[in-house]
């Protein structure tokens, strides 16, 4: 192996995670397992979204000398599925540890059957290393729940690979035998014998730089649901490889207010033309979007059958379905607040409300009749803004508790329900 191999190997980690789930009406802790890979000599490790997400409540790294030192998330991006962790330096020079950094390599130039190495620590074997090809180096799958309920896959296509990758590999570097990190490994296919996906260190690289400037990525988005042309070309009349064909558009978003609709054919973005025929050919128009500034005016030339005209939309932030989650642990419930994506999924109103996602047995929610997946509106008649009103309520119910009364909406019909100490 050359020097550059050895040093990356040095510089490839292990992570135990700490958690903190909301699930079945109650507060629960998980302990988990990932690799990582250090990528500047200050610290920075780069890592899985799913290894390492903001449920994350203690991080620790194993270095390459087999010690262990505590790790803080940074940021983490589930669109992508890569996470940011800092090492403890002080830590570090206050034990005398030392370690080497990775550096990126060009995942644009790779091909077809160029032999790759994944390293990370499958199952908690530390430091193991597979050695395979690159299968298909612009593979697409978007995946809406990947993350632990959130959305992945949106914004770039994975690097396939055959070199083997299981649980405990997730977050460790896809290399070339140089030892220059060209992907993140992230997953393998369940029942298939070594079929993996790796993110791109394109994709990589800029995320990363982003999460330590900013903490987070943030993206636009203006409510398009696009599908691959393919065949439908000819069905109309286009010229070959030209349009993105949008297979529907989120109610009450920025695209459905400007009065675009399902069967529309986008033929340029602000005057750029755009060619969708392909899903592999997706994800970078959807970065294309995502990557303008939120808040500005973009002009989409769109194809309504014999009629092309020009449509203005204005872009918002991008936002998950996946709000932010408590468990009112004396009533039994775990909750999770209504986001925009998810008020606009299920025709909502608006955004006031918490999700149900869990519920105790034998508790007060429980035995009032209240189920998983209905959305509470109102507590004591005052409307859910945010996850304080409900944690002002328990915090009362706790200190004395008294009968409460729920509004909660299930199937769009309002039911009342009365939690009882």
């Amino acid at each position: 192996m050359s020097k550059g191999f050895n040093r990356l190997m040095d510089a490839v980690v292990r992570i135990d995670v700490r958690e903190i789930a909301f699930e079945a009406g109650a507060r629960r802790y998980t302990a988990s397992i990932g690799s990582g890979v250090i990528m500047s000599a200050d610290g920075i490790v780069l890592t899985n979204a799913h290894v390492a997400s903001r449920r994350a409540i203690e991080l620790n790294v194993t270095l390459a000398n087999l010690e262990r030192v505590s790790a803080k998330l940074v940021g983490w991006d589930h669109w992508t599925d890569l996470a940011v962790l800092r090492i403890d330096m002080d830590e570090v020079a206050r034990r005398g540890f030392k370690f080497s950094h990775a550096e990126f390599g060009d995942s644009t130039k790779l091909f077809a059957g160029q032999q790759v190495y994944a390293v990370g620590t499958p199952h908690g074997l530390t430091r193991t290393v597979t050695r395979g090809i690159v299968s298909n180096p612009n593979r697409y799958f978007e995946d809406t729940r990947g993350i632990g309920g959130y959305e992945t896959g949106t914004f770039n296509t994975w690097l396939q690979t055959d070199a083997a990758i299981n649980p405990g590999n997730s977050g460790g570097p896809l290399v070339t035998d140089d030892g220059k990190v060209i992907g993140i490994s992230s997953r393998g296919y369940l029942g298939a014998n070594n079929l993996g996906f790796a993110i791109p260190s394109a994709t990589a690289r800029a995320v990363l730089e982003r999460l330590v400037r900013d903490g987070g990525v943030e993206r636009s988005y203006v409510g398009i649901v696009p599908g691959a042309l393919q065949d439908l070309e000819n069905f109309y009349a286009l010229e070959s490889n030209r349009g993105l064909l949008i297979n529907s558009v989120d109610p009450g978003s920025p695209a459905a207010k400007a009065g675009l609709r399902g069967g529309d054919i986008v033929l340029a973005i602000d005057g750029a033309k755009v060619d969708g025929r392909f899903p592999e050919q997706l994800p970078p128009i959807q970065n294309l979007i995502a990557g303008k500034p939120v808040g500005v005016r973009l002009s989409l030339t769109v194809k309504r059958a014999a009629e092309t005209r020009d449509y203005a939309v204005m872009t918002e932030k991008l936002e998950s379905r996946v709000g932010e989650e408590w468990a009112f642990e004396k009533w039994g419930l775990s909750v999770r607040k209504v986001s925009r994506a998810f008020a606009r999924e299920n025709q909502l109103d608006d955004t006031s409300g918490v999700v149900v996602i869990g519920v105790q047995p034998g508790f007060p929610g429980d035995v009032a009749g209240v189920t998983r997946g209905d959305v509470i509106l109102k507590i004591n008649q005052q409307s859910i803004a945010s996850l304080e009103v409900l944690k002002t309520a328990h915090a009362a119910y706790e200190a004395k508790p008294s009968p409460t009364l729920l509004e909660t909406m299930r199937n769009r019909r309002v039911s009342l329900y009365i939690l009882k100490p």
